[in-house]
């Protein structure tokens, strides 16, 4: 069964993009925007793993976090803006197993969560395979591998994980902005056209592969792994 993760978020885009994340790892996501709705859906769902930003309302996550840990040893991660010492400090004696401060990258949070539930004592034994099969294409994030037309190809990481991200959900079409924010991480301060680089240097090496998949350009929007 797919470990649960409860992702408790008053900021919209930052939950979806947790969510969207966590998913695609193959855990299974419920979400609440403050403090009081996380503490209802703990008890109604028991999660493997909490993810708990600090500064909410109705309830702040240092409240949500000690009540949580009145009853209960299930790991929490708490998230917030704010890295100055004593916030950290607050956070983990209010009963955290760690703390991640804003802004992040999105791998370092999959990363902090694995090993936080690898203490814990629980396992993914339903975790996704991160290896992606096309007509004369792999892209096989495991082992950091691309394969075209039966050929490994070097790959830069970057161009890695973004052939990895928009071929894993094939015709849904994603901005530059949220390219970026999914692959580079929210504390990227590049140029957008940085999306346009990486695409290019992915083209080059599969251009005429296989006429059952392409690289797209949405005009005015994005890109998106076409499959026909």
């Amino acid at each position: 069964m797919a470990l649960s993760v409860l992702i408790v978020e008053d900021d919209h885009n930052i939950a979806e993009l947790l969510q969207m994340y966590l998913e695609k790892e193959g855990y299974a996501v419920t979400v609440a925007f403050d403090g009081g709705a996380g503490l209802s859906k703990f008890h109604a769902i028991g999660p493997d793993l909490v993810l708990l930003d600090v500064m909410m309302p109705v309830m702040d996550g240092w409240a949500v976090c000690k009540a949580i840990r009145a009853e209960s040893q299930t790991p929490i991660i708490m998230l917030t803006a704010k890295g100055e010492t004593n916030d950290k400090v607050s956070g983990l004696r209010a009963g955290a197993d760690d703390y991640i401060t804003k802004p992040f990258e999105m791998k370092e949070v999959l990363a902090r969560i694995e090993a936080v539930l690898r203490r814990s004592g629980a396992t993914t034994t339903e975790k996704k395979s991160r290896r992606l099969i096309f007509d004369g294409l792999v892209i096989d994030m495991d082992s950091f591998e691309l394969l075209v037309g039966g050929k490994k190809v070097d790959t830069p990481p970057k161009e890695m994980e973004l052939l990895y991200y928009l071929a894993s959900s094939p015709n849904r079409v994603y901005t530059r902005n949220q390219l970026l924010d999914e692959v580079w991480g929210f504390e990227y301060l590049g140029d957008s056209r940085t999306v346009d680089v990486h695409i290019k240097r992915l083209r080059e090496k599969l251009e005429q592969v296989s006429e059952n998949w392409s690289l797209k350009t949405v005009w005015g929007v994005g890109y998106k792994f076409e499959v026909l």
